[in-house]
């Protein structure tokens, strides 16, 4: 099974990626799906503001297409800030895929600096059962 060390070489791999020319603000991510593949997204710009995709979406999306939809952990780089969270869009995207307790390690050029999990980074996500 893949370490977090292992998702922060792909998120950091990822940024690489990073259509930013607008922000000059790469972000890549890394998850570990369900069936153990390590699926990566980098943010993708638009010059029309906000029409980018982030760096999990893109990742989610790899492993939507990879036949999968469960997150058991996921890492977020961005060289440009030391630890960089996901935005309030790619908390609740991530929600869908994974649970309360899913692991989000951010990242800075060393590796993991904070572990947090995916309830604390939104503790009130939307969840399926409450739609009805």
């Amino acid at each position: 099974m893949a370490s977090p060390n292992d998702l922060f070489d792909a998120a950091r791999t990822a940024s690489g990626k990073s259509y930013s020319p607008y922000s000059k603000f790469p972000v890549g991510a890394a998850i570990l799906a369900a069936d153990g593949a390590i699926y990566t997204g980098a943010n993708v710009e638009n010059l029309a503001y906000p029409e980018g995709i982030c760096a999990e979406g893109v990742a989610i999306g790899q492993m939507v297409m990879g036949g999968t939809t469960s997150i058991k952990a996921v890492a977020v780089y961005a060289p440009r800030l030391a630890l960089c969270p996901p935005c309030g869009g790619c908390r609740q995207k991530l929600a869908e895929f994974s649970d309360a307790g899913t692991e989000v390690y951010l990242c800075d050029d060393t590796g993991v600096r904070e572990t947090v999990t995916v309830g604390a980074l939104l503790p009130h996500a939307f969840e399926t059962e409450n739609i009805g």
